[in-house]
């Protein structure tokens, strides 16, 4: 009787055993087809640079409808404007940024993309800010610092972007894109200096005399 106890209970350890050692073999077959199949998962995510890609293309339709845009507005602000150092740095600017819009195609077409504009929010936003000045002075002096004011704002703009999308280029490792941005940047910050040197030379002192009167 005792023996006969005895190898039922040896049955049912082996038992108990063989359904923990299966249980066991389950747990680590799922846990290694989790595992693969996060290992798929963060495989199917895009990469940083695929991610920068798009952010650096986005940001090239963004410039772009804004340099389309501010050429439209440079003829109205040269036609504001009564100083004529003011009146040819504007229309100097405006020959330079249609240069500037073919060379953001050549851009795009650098990189593989179709030129296409994005509404650019900023732009837009300077260039009726812009206009509002033009409406609320007087044509002189004062209308003119407020122009300059207006475009140095512009200027910023641009040059912030142009520095950033520049950036993006060299870290994509865009060099033709590369080089042809930095030649649009050096070309903003030439204008922004123009711009600095037209308000201090003259333009300011003739608003401030103007306040005076």
């Amino acid at each position: 009787m005792i023996c006969k106890f005895g190898l039922l209970t040896i049955k049912h350890h082996i038992m108990k055993t063989a359904i923990k050692k299966t249980a066991a073999v389950k747990s680590k077959t799922s846990t290694a087809g989790k595992s693969a199949a996060s290992k798929a998962s963060v495989k199917a995510k895009p990469s940083a640079a695929d991610g920068l890609r798009e952010l650096f293309v986005d940001s090239l339709k963004d410039i772009y409808w804004a340099e389309k845009a501010l050429v439209k507005a440079l003829p109205k602000m040269a036609k504001n404007a009564t100083s004529e150092n003011l009146i040819n740095a504007i229309n100097e600017h405006l020959a330079v940024t249609q240069e500037q819009v073919a060379r953001l195609e050549e851009v795009f077409k650098s990189v593989g993309e179709k030129a296409a504009a994005k509404k650019c929010d900023a732009m837009e936003g300077l260039i009726k800010e812009g206009e509002s000045i033009m409406e609320e002075t007087q044509p002189g002096p004062v209308r003119d610092a407020g122009i300059i004011a207006a475009s140095q704002k512009i200027e910023h703009y641009e040059i912030a972007t142009y520095g950033t999308l520049a950036a993006f280029a060299t870290t994509l490792g865009e060099d033709d894109a590369v080089l042809l941005l930095e030649k649009t940047l050096s070309e903003e910050k030439q204008a922004d200096v123009t711009l600095t040197e037209a308000a201090y030379n003259t333009i300011n002192f003739d608003a401030d005399n103007e306040d005076q009167k």
